[in-house]
Order: C-alpha cells, then sequence, then structure tokens
C-alpha cells in the first residue's frame, strides 16, 4: 500500500525502531539461513545484520529513511517479487501481510523465492480484550475486517509452526499495542502517525476517542481499571510469527 505510507510514513523510523527482544525472535525464526529477502520492508527494521538481505519495498517515501547502510533495497510489490525461484535461503515479512491488496499471491511468491525458509510476523485478529479498542472501537473494527487470519495465511503458506512473540512493556517498536502499559504516548501525534490504523480513522472517531482517552487519563478511570498493567514486564496481546519450512 505505497499511497498510504507515501503519506503517513515521513518522521516513520523515528518511532518505529527495532526492539532487541522482538529482534531475537524473528532471528529464532529465521534460524541458520544465510541469505534472506524482506518483502514489505518498510525503514528496514529487524534485517539480520549478519548475513546478506536484499529489501523489498514500494513506498519511496520508506525506502529513502533506511539507513546509508542498510541492505539494498528494490522498489516492487510482494505479489511480483523480481527474483528467480529460489534465490534466497529465508523469505521474511514483519508487520506488513495486513496491507497487501493481493495476500495470497504474496505469501505465494514468499514461498516462491526462498530455499528454506518463510517467517512472517502478523497479529492475530481474533485476539481480543486491549484496552484501547474501548477509546477506538471503529479501528478495531477495520482491523478485524483487514487483518488476515492466522488460519488464512497458515492455508496459503503450507504447514507451519506458530511462535508467540510478547510485547515488552518498553517496547521500543511503536506498533499499535506497543504503548499497552504507556497510555499516554497514545495521545501523542508523532507516535500516532507511525501506526497505520490510527490513519484509517476518520476524524471524528479519531478525536472522540482522544478526548476520552485523556479524560480518563486525568481523572484516574484509566488508572483504576488498567493500571495494574503497569506492573507487567511483557504481555501477550496477539502478536504471533507463523515459520514455513522447506518441505
Amino acid at each position: 500500500m505505497p499511497a498510504l505510507y507515501d503519506t503517513i510514513g515521513e518522521g516513520y523510523r523515528g518511532y518505529r525502531r527495532p526492539d532487541p527482544r522482538i529482534a531475537a525472535a524473528i532471528e529464532r525464526a529465521l534460524g541458520e539461513v544465510t541469505s534472506v529477502v524482506n518483502v514489505g520492508a518498510g525503514s528496514g527494521s529487524y534485517e539480520p545484520s549478519d548475513r546478506p538481505v536484499v529489501a523489498v519495498e514500494p513506498s519511496l517515501t520508506m525506502i529513502r529513511q533506511r539507513a546509508s547502510t542498510a541492505p539494498p533495497a528494490v522498489r516492487a510489490f510482494a505479489s511480483a517479487l523480481p527474483f528467480r525461484d529460489a534465490s534466497f535461503d529465508a523469505s521474511l515479512a514483519v508487520l506488513t501481510v495486513h496491507h497487501w491488496t493481493e495476500l495470497e499471491r504474496g505469501l505465494a511468491e514468499m514461498v516462491r523465492v526462498a530455499r528454506r525458509r518463510v517467517a512472517v510476523l502478523t497479529h492475530d485478529p481474533e485476539r481480543t480484550g486491549f484496552w484501547l479498542e474501548e477509546y477506538f472501537p471503529e479501528m478495531f473494527r477495520e482491523i478485524r475486517r483487514t487483518l488476515p487470519l492466522l488460519e488464512t495465511l497458515r492455508r496459503a503458506l503450507g504447514r507451519t509452526v506458530t511462535i508467540d512473540v510478547a510485547v515488552p512493556r518498553d517496547c521500543a517498536d511503536g506498533f499499535l499495542c506497543a504503548y499497552w502499559c504507556r497510555p499516554e504516548a497514545y495521545l501523542d501525534a508523532g507516535r500516532r502517525s507511525a501506526i497505520s490504523s490510527f490513519a484509517m480513522l476518520p476524524p471524528g472517531a479519531l478525536d472522540a476517542g482522544l478526548e476520552r482517552l485523556a479524560a480518563d487519563l486525568r481523572s484516574g478511570a484509566w488508572e483504576r481499571q488498567h493500571g495494574q498493567l503497569r506492573a507487567r514486564s511483557n504481555i501477550d496481546l496477539g502478536y504471533r510469527i507463523l515459520v514455513r519450512e522447506a518441505s
């Protein structure tokens, strides 16, 4: 979805930094592969630094934010990867499949170009219970409409194993659920600008949700209802890595 990230992508890299604990989970999922293609690579988070990587990203805004030391990036869509069959040991997709307009074709392309392994980090749309939905129900309805079910991904990828990815309390990567014990962060326009789900909200729904959250933080209502979260070191909010091994 290049149009979306060409619009909201400016400054993305400042808020979407790789978290080392999530990076470690991705490294475990990739295993001992010798080369990786990162599909829907964005600004380059979670790309391994100890083996050859090629990034694929359709948005020029995101490509331009890649560090000068980052692996080379090719402007292309997941549904038409410009590589021969089995060009890489592994293909990787991190929090991107919900933006693909041709999901099954993109996943088939990931399988096609990978000799040994496919790893997809995504969010389970059937996972419920995150308090943010109390303030932005329209956003979560849209998430459930657009985010592919895990079973859909499994059918497309073939036989997979699933790795649960907990979100740490001080997560460095500012994705949607990263601030689960830091509610004040959602009031920051810069942080919201790096979360695509907020960009899909009608302005009225966004403003109303922010006003309710700000009021509950001022009054202590959020603390009374959810303050116990601040004592936790991490939480399972439905982030999963699906790993497909070569047959």
